[in-house]
């Protein structure tokens, strides 16, 4: 255990500019730990940024009155738990989930965090993005936007005065926990990242937001694969036990067998097992974000405001997932026969994000790496290459060091 908590505290502090000056000036509001801020050891996550060696003790979300959570009423605990396994996952809060524990536990191999953790905390915070009337794009984005109720003492709330000039809550008055994953402004400032590469750390994205919950989860010593610290992590995160309970046991709902993932923007289900990764399914990019008008919900400011968005990397239309190889390909349909069709041959593709990894690992195995620099790069990788056959992804990955981090924007 000695040696875990050495390797737990050798972690960097998320440091950006601005992190750390809002940080520092609400922190006597919000508790927020600035002293794991102070330095940096690597760029462990997509954006550069790394996981804070402390654990932040201020939460990310707030119980609020009426609720376990926003998209859980009081006395519904039961029938969502009942549900959490069949009631679906849009494809695209399914991929950020899986992205977001497998870029987190590459960072920070000691915390152990599931994707299904990071799915419940996505299911009662907003029902996977879909809360108040949102919709869940493919392009990861909820649309207006979610905004929780005023945090102003009021109700039974906890009072929590501006802390972003209302450039995320659109509130200057008060703070609004905002996004799928429900931040609170002046915690987002401490955890933000770029999960998907758009140049932005939005958290209505839910690639962003996931990754983002993942980081605050993953701060300090905590294990994760443990009850304790499962439960040590969620209280942090939300200051309820009633929300711990709930998130846990939906956390256990997701890790029992098979569940439906709903494709965003589409009611039709398509199934899914727990090891499957459809991160960036069948695709090399992400869709292209365009700008949004978004409007408060569950309290949220009155309005239409311009969310901005980033530049497009990848495709605009939702994906399904690749059809499994059939063991029988070989042997013609008679059906197809009669009807005067021909068998397309099975495609091999690197069709889940383990598949992609793996391929990566496999290739970068025989580049001299000598400082360890394509560690941080292989999830980089997995991204660019998963949806493709094994032989165009090597066509595709470059054979020097230097020139893999240029292609992977790391040099």
């Amino acid at each position: 255990m000695s040696g875990l908590l050495k390797s737990r505290k050798s972690k960097a502090a998320t440091l950006v500019p601005l992190a750390l000056v809002c940080a520092a000036w609400t922190a006597s509001l919000t508790g927020v730990d600035t002293a794991s801020a102070s330095k940096t050891t690597g760029k462990d996550l997509p954006d550069g940024t790394s996981v804070p060696s402390k654990a932040i003790q201020a939460p990310a979300s707030v119980p609020i009155p009426g609720s376990i959570a926003p998209s859980v009423p009081d006395g519904t605990a039961d029938s969502v738990v009942a549900g959490a396994s069949t009631s679906g996952i849009p494809s695209a809060a399914l991929s950020a989930y899986q992205r977001g524990a497998q870029i987190i536990d590459a960072a920070d191999p000691t915390c152990n965090v599931g994707w299904e953790l990071l799915a419940a905390i996505g299911r009662v915070e907003s029902d996977h993005g879909q809360y108040g009337g949102n919709t869940l794009g493919s392009d990861g984005v909820s649309n207006p936007g979610i905004f929780g109720p005023e945090l102003n003492g009021d109700n039974g709330t906890q009072a929590i005065m501006d802390t972003d000039g209302g450039r995320l809550d659109h509130d200057t008055v008060y703070d609004r926990a905002v996004g799928p994953m429900q931040f609170i402004p002046s915690t987002w400032s401490s955890v933000k990242v770029d999960a998907d590469g758009d140049g932005q750390r939005n958290p209505q994205d839910i690639d962003d937001a996931s990754l983002a919950t993942g980081v605050y989860l993953c701060s300090g010593t905590d294990d994760l694969s443990s009850r304790a610290g499962q439960e040590a992590a969620v209280y942090r995160y939300n200051h309820s036990r009633a929300y711990v309970d709930l998130v846990l046991r939906i956390m256990e709902a997701y890790s029992q067998g098979d569940y439906t993932a709903i494709p965003s923007g589409t009611y039709g289900g398509t199934v899914f097992t727990p090891s499957y990764s459809s991160a960036i399914q069948n695709r090399t990019h992400k869709p292209a974000k365009g700008t949004r008008t978004t409007g408060g919900t569950s309290g949220g400011t009155g309005g239409g405001t311009q969310q901005p968005s980033g530049d497009p990397t990848g495709p605009s239309t939702p994906t399904t997932p690749t059809t499994p190889a059939n063991p029988l390909a070989p042997i013609t349909d008679p059906l197809t026969k009669g009807l005067g069709g021909v068998t397309q041959p099975v495609v091999d593709t690197l069709s889940t994000l383990t598949e992609a990894l793996d391929f990566c690992n496999s290739q970068f195995a025989t580049i001299p790496d000598p400082l360890h620099l394509l560690d941080a790069a292989k999830s980089k990788c997995a991204a660019k290459v998963q949806g493709m056959t094994p032989t165009d992804a090597a066509a595709l990955i470059p054979n020097t060091l230097t020139s893999i981090l240029g292609w992977l924007g790391l040099a």
